[in-house]
């Protein structure tokens, strides 16, 4: 393993001078923090945070950590679920919370200009008073940053019609780990123009570079949406029920899945929604249609309940107003919050191609049987895209730290053999870096190794992340 050097006080002085001393954590308690994210339980302590906020700045401090060996890992909001801002190696936490300006909205060419601490929902609320759209939307919009999203590519529920984050992302700045700063992509919506670094830097979960400006594409915002919660006494006719959906040509803007449990905790978690669940019902569907023709849109939502009645759904609730919508996505948007209340967890980012949704869920199941684990199940199930939350409970520390990782192991294969992967929006982080092999060979592990030795020679940025020990 890498030996990274440790931070004296020659290195602390400098950082002080490029940041200036407010902008410089170096005491336990004010780092406390800056050691964990929403990943389990972990927590790794750096040995300074440094918060700057100007592109210089970064460039500096990753010129000086590059030459003296010194790690270091960006930190967007905090609310990553892989471990991806974990000072696993100590070092200095990089934290973006100061780049936190929407520089530019250009209502001519639907286009923003935003620095990557921008909390997601702050711009989405800012495109919307100009009637613009930005649809990545995770659960944690209202904390989670922008850079943050390009890091681990975030979806959350309206991908399933609008793509995910790559999908919105025309152009970066962003600093080496050698101090250069780079510019790539352009202001324009085609560019066949060289290797596209912008894309091969969103995803990269902060091991390549530190992106400080980003050109995002808009679109105009739907003002008609029509919101449906589906019930169903069975979780497989659920998940039936999605891919026929689209096969009668109707793509959703949103199609969220949530076992009883998911639903059952939640509603304990947050008691100021009122939804009565008969005994019968196993699963939901949280069904959203959008657009900009009232008739259309509700045209589609018929259409959807047409195909809903043949996988044998109960009575259909039809949010009536704001209020009774937004109380459902508030439903559905608490759930890993509640699971999380409850107990110690590991979620998995499973995702399969839509259509084997029922094959996964039961597959899950069939595992956590044998291997005598409770999970919690929800995610987007138009995008096939499964949360599988493992419960701790009262499993003892042997199990949970021997024999749980080869069950995970067990749900990952079952993935790849239904044509998915390891993550649909999550990232691999440091928690699902060992399960790599199974999506990847030696060779392809390779080739994106040998991508990160060109970026980062020395090592020095977001280590311990993404490839198998």
């Amino acid at each position: 393993m890498k030996k990274y050097s440790a931070i004296k006080a020659d290195d602390l002085a400098y950082m002080e001078k490029v940041c200036g001393t407010a902008y410089v954590i170096h005491s336990r308690d004010a780092m406390e923090k800056y050691g964990s994210d929403e990943t389990e339980d972990l927590n790794f302590m750096p040995e300074l945070v440094v918060k700057p906020s100007e592109t210089a700045q970064i460039a500096a401090i990753l010129k000086y950590c590059n030459e003296r060996g010194i790690p270091v890992t960006p930190r967007g909001g905090g609310t990553g679920l892989s471990g991806g801002a974990l000072p696993v190696f100590g070092g200095i936490v990089l934290s973006m919370e100061r780049f936190n300006r929407i520089l530019h909205i250009d209502e001519q060419n639907q286009q923003a200009v935003v620095e990557p601490g921008v909390i997601t929902q702050v711009l989405q609320e800012a495109c919307i008073e100009k009637s613009l759209y930005y649809p990545p939307d995770p659960s944690s919009r209202g904390s989670c940053f922008i850079g943050g999203n390009l890091a681990e590519n975030a979806g959350g529920p309206r991908a399933v019609k609008y793509g995910v984050t790559k999908d919105f992302v025309l152009g970066l700045e962003a600093v080496l780990p050698s101090g250069e700063i780079i510019q790539t992509g352009a202001h324009t919506l085609k560019n066949s123009t060289g290797y596209n670094l912008t894309q091969l830097l969103i995803g990269s979960e902060g091991t390549l570079a530190v992106i400080t400006k980003i050109i995002l594409k808009l679109l105009p915002y739907p003002r008609q949406q029509l919101t449906m919660l589906v019930p169903f006494s069975s979780e497989s006719k659920a998940c039936e029920a999605v891919s026929a959906v689209f096969r009668a040509g109707v793509t959703p803007s949103a199609m969220e899945f949530m076992e009883r449990s998911a639903i059952d905790w939640t509603l304990r978690y947050k008691p100021e929604i009122s939804l009565h669940v008969p005994d019968d019902v196993k699963a939901h569907l949280l069904i959203e249609c959008d657009g900009h023709d009232l008739e259309a849109v509700m045209r589609e939502c018929e259409t959807v309940a047409e195909v809903m009645e043949r996988f044998d759904c109960g009575e259909i609730l039809f949010a009536q107003t704001a209020a009774e919508k937004d109380s459902l996505w508030k439903l559905r948007r608490s759930v890993a919050e509640s699971v999380k209340s409850n107990s110690i967890y590991k979620e998995e980012d499973t995702v399969v191609p839509r259509y084997k949704l029922p094959q996964l869920l039961a597959g899950v199941k069939e595992i956590g049987t044998r291997y005598g684990f409770q999970s919690v199940c929800y995610g987007h199930a138009g995008d096939g895209n499964l949360h599988v939350n493992i419960i701790r409970g009262e499993l003892s520390d042997t199990f949970w730290n021997t024999e749980l990782p080869k069950a995970i192991r067990e749900i990952f294969s079952l993935c790849v053999e239904l044509g998915g992967t390891l993550s649909g929006e999550h990232g691999i982080g440091w928690v699902q870096k060992n399960y790599m092999d199974i999506a990847f060979s030696e060779s392809e592990l390779r080739v994106q190794k040998g991508i990160k030795q060109v970026f980062d020679p020395n090592g020095i940025l977001n280590p311990g992340k993404i490839f198998p020990d």
